[in-house]
């Protein structure tokens, strides 16, 4: 069959599935579309079509595998080519798949933010068209951990200045919402950059949940600190004093007003 040939036949296809299928038909036409591309992909890859043989081809199809990407119109339901033996990786769908987990972030977020799994349910299949269980949602929370840990673990290095502060947020333990002190340390360096260098949640700005997030700081190679600021906290100035104690400090201006 020649490229003419498979074109007409591709619009035909097309054109009946719109015809035929009323608003399913943009669907089916997307996965049509979808798989088309990713064929097409996988011929470039391996420099050959289905059963071509040539000189230069680099390697061989293995079948498909089956996915089901999340669109606005919809689940689709696709067929990924597999190639034997070589690190193949689809530029056509990558896109699709980067929507569908910033979805799966967004709601993550929501979900962190309090919004009920039932309404972020609600809220999403209004936006994509498609059910989310409240499940799926509890479960999105999960794909941030990784992040997480990564950033609250990865190593500091030097600092010339320290700030530390502490904010409170109402969480949810045991069925009663308590306020939560959410501790934070900002770090600038000597080119004058400022980062978060970490944060914790405790019960309180007790001095020993101070000491054990300074610790943690330390631990992470902090080191270098010309001047720490903060504001006069008696529980945040013990632990300074335990950690930090020969480190300059200098009270927060703004706390002070």
């Amino acid at each position: 069959m020649t490229s003419n040939q498979k074109n007409n036949t591709l619009v035909e296809e097309i054109m009946k599935s719109l015809i035929s299928n009323n608003s399913d038909g943009i669907k089916i036409v997307l996965e049509t579309l979808f798989n088309l591309t990713m064929k097409e992909e996988r011929k470039q890859f391996i420099n050959a079509d289905l059963y071509e043989r040539r000189d230069d081809r680099i390697g061989h199809a293995n079948g498909y595998k089956p996915k089901n990407l999340k669109t606005r119109m919809g689940e689709l339901e696709l067929k990924i080519p597999q190639v034997r033996g070589l690190g193949f990786y689809l530029k056509s769908i990558e896109k699709g798949c980067r929507s569908e987990k910033a979805l799966k972030l967004a709601l993550a977020e929501m979900y962190i933010q309090g919004v009920s799994t039932r309404r972020v349910q609600k809220i999403t299949e209004e936006m994509r068209s498609f059910e989310v269980s409240s499940t799926q949602v509890s479960e999105a929370t999960k794909e941030l951990d990784g992040q997480l840990e990564k950033f609250r673990n990865r190593p500091i290095g030097e600092m010339s200045y320290l700030v530390l502060d502490a904010m409170y947020v109402k969480t949810r333990r045991d069925g009663s919402v308590l306020d939560t002190a959410i501790l934070i340390a900002y770090g600038i360096n000597r080119a004058g950059k400022r980062e978060i260098l970490g944060v914790s949640t405790s019960i309180s700005e007790a001095e020993i949940h101070w000491r054990d997030f300074l610790k943690s700081l330390q631990a992470r190679g902090l080191h270098g600190l010309q001047l720490i600021i903060s504001d006069d906290h008696a529980g945040l100035k013990k632990a300074r004093k335990t950690v930090f104690s020969s480190v300059l400090w200098q009270r927060c201006q703004f706390h002070m007003m």
